[in-house]
Protein backbone atom coordinates (compact mmCIF):
# COMPACT_ATOMS: atom_id res chain seq x y z
CA UNK A 1 0.00 0.00 0.00
CA UNK A 2 1.51 3.66 -0.55
CA UNK A 3 1.90 5.70 1.35
CA UNK A 4 -0.39 9.15 1.69
CA UNK A 5 1.41 12.78 1.84
CA UNK A 6 -1.58 14.32 2.79
CA UNK A 7 -1.55 14.94 6.06
CA UNK A 8 2.47 14.96 6.63
CA UNK A 9 4.45 18.26 8.51
CA UNK A 10 6.97 19.70 6.49
CA UNK A 11 9.67 17.68 8.68
CA UNK A 12 8.55 14.48 7.51
CA UNK A 13 7.91 16.00 3.78
CA UNK A 14 11.75 16.90 4.15
CA UNK A 15 12.26 13.22 5.16
CA UNK A 16 10.42 11.51 2.41
CA UNK A 17 13.03 14.15 0.09
CA UNK A 18 15.75 12.98 1.13
CA UNK A 19 14.89 9.25 1.17
CA UNK A 20 13.95 9.94 -2.49
CA UNK A 21 16.99 11.63 -3.21
CA UNK A 22 15.13 15.11 -4.12
CA UNK A 23 16.19 18.32 -3.20
CA UNK A 24 15.17 19.51 0.01
CA UNK A 25 13.02 22.79 -1.48
CA UNK A 26 10.46 20.08 -2.72
CA UNK A 27 9.32 19.36 0.47
CA UNK A 28 7.85 23.08 0.48
CA UNK A 29 6.67 23.13 -2.94
CA UNK A 30 4.83 19.49 -1.98
CA UNK A 31 3.34 21.37 1.11
CA UNK A 32 2.19 24.54 -1.08
CA UNK A 33 0.30 22.13 -3.80
CA UNK A 34 -1.28 19.81 -0.94
CA UNK A 35 -2.22 22.54 1.38
CA UNK A 36 -2.90 25.93 -0.69
CA UNK A 37 -3.69 24.64 -4.10
CA UNK A 38 -5.16 21.23 -2.97
CA UNK A 39 -4.24 18.99 -5.91
CA UNK A 40 -5.34 15.30 -6.13
CA UNK A 41 -2.33 13.97 -8.15
CA UNK A 42 1.17 14.33 -8.29
CA UNK A 43 0.71 15.23 -12.57
CA UNK A 44 -0.50 18.75 -11.27
CA UNK A 45 2.29 19.78 -9.56
CA UNK A 46 4.10 21.35 -11.90
CA UNK A 47 6.92 22.56 -10.70
CA UNK A 48 8.39 19.64 -9.54
CA UNK A 49 10.64 17.79 -12.26
CA UNK A 50 8.41 14.95 -14.55
CA UNK A 51 11.17 12.60 -12.97
CA UNK A 52 10.12 13.55 -9.61
CA UNK A 53 6.44 13.44 -10.31
CA UNK A 54 7.03 9.96 -11.77
CA UNK A 55 9.39 9.02 -8.66
CA UNK A 56 6.55 9.87 -6.12
CA UNK A 57 3.77 8.36 -7.67
CA UNK A 58 5.32 4.98 -8.27
CA UNK A 59 5.90 5.03 -4.63
CA UNK A 60 3.11 7.54 -2.53
CA UNK A 61 0.03 8.49 -3.08
CA UNK A 62 -1.69 12.24 -2.94
CA UNK A 63 -4.23 10.76 0.28
CA UNK A 64 -7.07 13.31 -1.36
CA UNK A 65 -9.98 11.88 -0.76
CA UNK A 66 -12.94 13.82 -3.21
CA UNK A 67 -16.73 13.75 -1.75
CA UNK A 68 -18.96 10.81 -2.99
CA UNK A 69 -21.96 13.02 -3.13
CA UNK A 70 -23.36 15.74 -1.54
CA UNK A 71 -27.35 17.20 -0.60
CA UNK A 72 -28.59 21.05 -0.22
CA UNK A 73 -30.44 22.61 2.33
CA UNK A 74 -33.21 25.13 1.57
CA UNK A 75 -31.46 27.27 3.97
CA UNK A 76 -27.86 26.94 2.52
CA UNK A 77 -26.13 24.12 4.84
CA UNK A 78 -24.45 21.68 2.03
CA UNK A 79 -23.76 18.05 3.55
CA UNK A 80 -21.42 16.09 2.23
CA UNK A 81 -20.44 12.34 2.07
CA UNK A 82 -16.88 11.20 1.77
CA UNK A 83 -16.87 7.35 1.46
CA UNK A 84 -14.21 6.32 4.30
CA UNK A 85 -12.32 3.36 2.56
CA UNK A 86 -12.03 2.51 -1.27
CA UNK A 87 -15.34 1.20 -2.12
CA UNK A 88 -15.99 -0.01 1.67
CA UNK A 89 -19.17 0.95 1.21
CA UNK A 90 -18.89 3.32 5.00
CA UNK A 91 -19.23 6.88 4.74
CA UNK A 92 -18.82 9.94 6.97
CA UNK A 93 -20.29 13.13 6.71
CA UNK A 94 -18.86 16.95 6.48
CA UNK A 95 -21.73 19.74 6.75
CA UNK A 96 -20.91 23.16 5.53
CA UNK A 97 -23.05 25.82 7.08
CA UNK A 98 -23.50 29.23 6.10
CA UNK A 99 -24.45 32.11 8.00
CA UNK A 100 -24.03 35.55 6.82
CA UNK A 101 -20.12 36.23 6.01
CA UNK A 102 -19.72 33.30 7.49
CA UNK A 103 -19.15 29.42 6.30
CA UNK A 104 -18.40 26.95 9.42
CA UNK A 105 -17.53 23.45 8.30
CA UNK A 106 -18.70 20.27 10.67
CA UNK A 107 -16.19 17.85 10.44
CA UNK A 108 -16.47 14.51 11.37
CA UNK A 109 -12.88 12.41 12.81
CA UNK A 110 -13.99 8.79 12.82
CA UNK A 111 -16.16 6.44 10.56
CA UNK A 112 -19.35 5.79 13.55
CA UNK A 113 -18.12 5.75 16.94
CA UNK A 114 -17.32 4.10 20.22
CA UNK A 115 -19.46 6.11 22.75
CA UNK A 116 -22.93 4.86 21.58
CA UNK A 117 -24.84 7.83 23.02
CA UNK A 118 -28.29 7.16 22.84
CA UNK A 119 -30.15 9.98 20.98
CA UNK A 120 -27.18 9.70 18.22
CA UNK A 121 -27.41 8.29 14.67
CA UNK A 122 -24.01 8.23 14.37
CA UNK A 123 -23.63 6.25 18.11
CA UNK A 124 -26.36 4.05 16.10
CA UNK A 125 -24.38 2.86 13.59
CA UNK A 126 -21.51 1.25 15.66
CA UNK A 127 -18.00 2.00 14.71
CA UNK A 128 -16.04 1.55 11.58
CA UNK A 129 -12.98 2.86 12.32
CA UNK A 130 -10.16 6.13 12.80
CA UNK A 131 -10.14 8.19 10.20
CA UNK A 132 -6.87 9.34 9.24
CA UNK A 133 -5.22 12.88 8.69
CA UNK A 134 -5.67 12.32 4.82
CA UNK A 135 -9.21 11.39 5.36
CA UNK A 136 -9.97 14.55 7.74
CA UNK A 137 -8.34 17.17 5.59
CA UNK A 138 -9.74 16.04 2.23
CA UNK A 139 -13.20 16.94 4.43
CA UNK A 140 -11.62 20.13 4.11
CA UNK A 141 -9.80 20.58 0.93
CA UNK A 142 -12.15 18.85 -1.83
CA UNK A 143 -15.66 20.15 -0.90
CA UNK A 144 -17.34 23.05 -3.34
CA UNK A 145 -16.44 25.95 -0.33
CA UNK A 146 -13.22 24.76 0.35
CA UNK A 147 -11.85 28.30 -0.82
CA UNK A 148 -14.16 30.22 1.77
CA UNK A 149 -14.38 28.51 4.87
CA UNK A 150 -14.24 30.35 7.73
CA UNK A 151 -14.33 27.85 11.02
CA UNK A 152 -14.05 24.90 10.94
CA UNK A 153 -15.93 22.58 13.96
CA UNK A 154 -14.56 18.75 15.13
CA UNK A 155 -18.56 17.85 15.83
CA UNK A 156 -19.43 15.29 12.76
CA UNK A 157 -19.52 12.06 12.76
CA UNK A 158 -17.12 10.31 16.11
CA UNK A 159 -15.09 11.61 18.86
CA UNK A 160 -12.24 13.29 18.24
CA UNK A 161 -10.49 12.79 21.36
CA UNK A 162 -10.70 8.75 21.01
CA UNK A 163 -8.64 9.44 17.14
CA UNK A 164 -6.43 12.33 19.40
CA UNK A 165 -3.43 11.65 17.48
CA UNK A 166 -4.64 12.05 13.68
CA UNK A 167 -6.90 15.04 14.68
CA UNK A 168 -4.39 17.12 16.37
CA UNK A 169 -2.10 16.13 12.83
CA UNK A 170 -5.01 17.58 10.89
CA UNK A 171 -5.40 20.92 13.41
CA UNK A 172 -1.50 21.29 12.70
CA UNK A 173 -1.60 21.43 9.20
CA UNK A 174 -4.32 23.41 9.66
CA UNK A 175 -2.60 26.01 11.53
CA UNK A 176 1.11 26.26 10.51
CA UNK A 177 2.52 28.52 8.42
CA UNK A 178 3.81 25.85 5.69
CA UNK A 179 0.15 24.56 6.17
CA UNK A 180 -2.93 26.36 5.52
CA UNK A 181 -2.47 29.21 8.18
CA UNK A 182 -5.71 29.17 9.66
CA UNK A 183 -5.93 30.79 13.42
CA UNK A 184 -6.71 27.88 16.18
CA UNK A 185 -9.14 30.60 16.99
CA UNK A 186 -11.09 29.54 13.76
CA UNK A 187 -11.03 25.35 15.33
CA UNK A 188 -13.51 23.84 17.59
CA UNK A 189 -12.89 20.34 18.81
CA UNK A 190 -16.27 19.38 20.75
CA UNK A 191 -15.70 15.89 23.09
CA UNK A 192 -17.81 13.84 25.55
CA UNK A 193 -15.03 14.18 27.72
CA UNK A 194 -12.19 11.37 27.29
CA UNK A 195 -11.07 12.42 30.82
CA UNK A 196 -8.67 9.32 31.36
CA UNK A 197 -6.11 7.30 29.14
CA UNK A 198 -6.91 4.01 28.30
CA UNK A 199 -3.97 2.96 26.56
CA UNK A 200 -1.53 2.72 29.81
CA UNK A 201 -4.64 2.18 32.24
CA UNK A 202 -5.24 5.24 33.37
CA UNK A 203 -1.90 6.26 34.61
CA UNK A 204 -0.79 9.06 31.98
CA UNK A 205 -1.87 12.31 30.41
CA UNK A 206 -6.04 11.69 29.35
CA UNK A 207 -6.97 12.72 25.57
CA UNK A 208 -8.35 15.72 27.19
CA UNK A 209 -5.52 16.84 28.53
CA UNK A 210 -3.44 16.13 25.80
CA UNK A 211 -5.70 18.43 23.90
CA UNK A 212 -5.65 20.96 25.69
CA UNK A 213 -1.83 21.07 25.89
CA UNK A 214 -0.96 20.72 22.57
CA UNK A 215 -3.31 22.55 20.74
CA UNK A 216 -4.79 26.15 20.88
CA UNK A 217 -8.00 25.10 19.44
CA UNK A 218 -11.00 25.65 21.24
CA UNK A 219 -13.06 23.24 23.53
CA UNK A 220 -16.67 22.73 23.01
CA UNK A 221 -17.54 19.59 26.08
CA UNK A 222 -21.40 17.57 25.39
CA UNK A 223 -23.00 17.76 28.36
CA UNK A 224 -26.62 17.36 27.85
CA UNK A 225 -27.40 16.60 32.06
CA UNK A 226 -25.68 17.63 35.36
CA UNK A 227 -26.93 14.74 36.52
CA UNK A 228 -24.57 11.57 36.94
CA UNK A 229 -27.42 8.92 36.70
CA UNK A 230 -29.21 10.76 34.22
CA UNK A 231 -26.15 11.65 31.66
CA UNK A 232 -25.20 7.96 32.25
CA UNK A 233 -28.64 6.82 30.89
CA UNK A 234 -28.36 8.57 27.96
CA UNK A 235 -24.11 8.29 27.65
CA UNK A 236 -22.92 5.31 28.56
CA UNK A 237 -19.44 7.22 28.32
CA UNK A 238 -20.11 8.66 31.39
CA UNK A 239 -19.40 5.51 33.23
CA UNK A 240 -15.99 5.72 31.69
CA UNK A 241 -15.32 9.44 31.70
CA UNK A 242 -17.35 11.05 34.38
CA UNK A 243 -18.26 14.72 33.77
CA UNK A 244 -17.20 15.41 37.44
CA UNK A 245 -13.49 14.62 36.42
CA UNK A 246 -13.90 16.39 33.23
CA UNK A 247 -14.98 19.39 34.88
CA UNK A 248 -11.74 19.25 37.07
CA UNK A 249 -9.58 18.68 34.66
CA UNK A 250 -11.07 22.12 32.50
CA UNK A 251 -10.43 24.36 35.62
CA UNK A 252 -6.77 23.63 35.80
CA UNK A 253 -6.76 25.62 32.32
CA UNK A 254 -7.21 29.17 31.39
CA UNK A 255 -10.40 30.15 29.14
CA UNK A 256 -10.19 33.80 30.25
CA UNK A 257 -8.09 34.68 27.33
CA UNK A 258 -7.69 33.73 23.51
CA UNK A 259 -9.45 29.94 24.24
CA UNK A 260 -12.95 29.53 24.70
CA UNK A 261 -14.67 26.55 26.18
CA UNK A 262 -18.44 25.88 25.31
CA UNK A 263 -21.29 23.43 26.67
CA UNK A 264 -23.00 21.68 24.19
CA UNK A 265 -26.72 21.01 26.04
CA UNK A 266 -29.43 19.09 24.23
CA UNK A 267 -33.16 19.94 25.49
CA UNK A 268 -34.73 16.96 26.20
CA UNK A 269 -38.37 16.80 26.73
CA UNK A 270 -38.82 16.08 30.73
CA UNK A 271 -35.52 14.66 30.44
CA UNK A 272 -32.97 17.65 30.62
CA UNK A 273 -35.25 20.74 30.40
CA UNK A 274 -36.58 21.07 34.03
CA UNK A 275 -35.88 24.05 36.87
CA UNK A 276 -33.86 21.33 38.86
CA UNK A 277 -31.57 20.42 35.71
CA UNK A 278 -31.06 24.39 35.05
CA UNK A 279 -30.19 24.78 39.04
CA UNK A 280 -27.94 22.02 39.04
CA UNK A 281 -26.18 23.15 35.79
CA UNK A 282 -25.46 27.10 37.29
CA UNK A 283 -23.90 25.29 40.03
CA UNK A 284 -21.30 23.31 38.20
CA UNK A 285 -20.07 25.93 36.05
CA UNK A 286 -20.16 28.43 38.38
CA UNK A 287 -16.70 30.76 38.75
CA UNK A 288 -15.96 28.81 35.04
CA UNK A 289 -15.52 31.63 32.16
CA UNK A 290 -18.05 29.62 29.78
CA UNK A 291 -20.67 29.55 27.65
CA UNK A 292 -24.00 27.24 27.23
CA UNK A 293 -24.67 26.43 23.98
CA UNK A 294 -28.67 24.87 24.27
CA UNK A 295 -29.53 23.04 20.82
CA UNK A 296 -33.22 21.41 20.79
CA UNK A 297 -33.28 17.77 19.89
CA UNK A 298 -33.05 16.82 16.82
CA UNK A 299 -35.45 13.70 15.66
CA UNK A 300 -33.76 10.92 14.18
CA UNK A 301 -37.14 8.91 14.71
CA UNK A 302 -37.96 5.86 16.45
CA UNK A 303 -36.28 6.61 19.76
CA UNK A 304 -38.61 8.39 23.46
CA UNK A 305 -37.31 11.61 22.59
CA UNK A 306 -38.91 14.44 22.35
CA UNK A 307 -37.31 17.83 22.07
CA UNK A 308 -38.45 20.65 24.44
CA UNK A 309 -40.86 23.39 23.52
CA UNK A 310 -39.65 26.95 22.86
CA UNK A 311 -41.40 28.34 26.18
CA UNK A 312 -39.40 25.70 28.23
CA UNK A 313 -36.02 26.45 26.34
CA UNK A 314 -36.69 30.40 26.79
CA UNK A 315 -37.25 29.62 30.29
CA UNK A 316 -33.63 27.63 30.79
CA UNK A 317 -31.78 29.92 29.01
CA UNK A 318 -32.92 32.87 30.85
CA UNK A 319 -32.17 31.21 34.44
CA UNK A 320 -28.86 30.36 32.79
CA UNK A 321 -28.34 33.62 31.72
CA UNK A 322 -29.66 35.24 34.92
CA UNK A 323 -26.71 33.52 37.04
CA UNK A 324 -24.00 34.73 34.87
CA UNK A 325 -23.93 32.11 32.69
CA UNK A 326 -23.65 33.01 28.83
CA UNK A 327 -26.44 30.72 27.56
CA UNK A 328 -27.62 31.14 23.56
CA UNK A 329 -30.17 28.49 21.57
CA UNK A 330 -28.37 27.32 18.53
CA UNK A 331 -30.51 27.46 15.46
CA UNK A 332 -31.26 23.70 13.46
CA UNK A 333 -29.47 23.52 10.37
CA UNK A 334 -30.74 21.20 7.01
CA UNK A 335 -33.24 19.56 8.83
CA UNK A 336 -34.87 18.96 5.03
CA UNK A 337 -31.36 17.10 4.15
CA UNK A 338 -31.12 15.07 7.16
CA UNK A 339 -28.37 17.47 8.77
CA UNK A 340 -28.34 15.49 12.04
CA UNK A 341 -25.16 13.27 12.37
CA UNK A 342 -25.14 10.08 10.81
CA UNK A 343 -28.73 10.53 9.36
CA UNK A 344 -27.74 10.61 5.63
CA UNK A 345 -24.71 8.74 5.95
CA UNK A 346 -26.90 5.57 7.46
CA UNK A 347 -28.75 5.60 4.45
CA UNK A 348 -26.18 5.20 2.20
CA UNK A 349 -24.19 2.50 3.70
CA UNK A 350 -24.26 -0.22 1.50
Amino acid sequence: MKQKLLGMTLDELKEVCLQEGLPGFTAKQICNWLYRKHVTSFSEMTNLSLKARQLLSSKYETGAVPYFKYALSKDGTRKYLFEAGASSGIFVEAVMIPDRDRKTLCVSSQAGCRMNCSFCMTGRQGFHGQLDAAQILSQFFFIDEADDLTNAVFMGMGEPLDNLDQVLRAIEVLTSDWGCGWSPKRITVSSIGVNKSVADGGTGASPLERFLDESRAHLAISLHNPFHKERLEIMPCEAAFPLERTLQIIRRYDFTGQRRVSFEYIMFKGLSDGPAHAKALITMLRGLECRVNLIRFHDIGDTRYVPSDMKTVQQFEDALNAAGITATLRASRGQDIEAACGMLSGKNQR
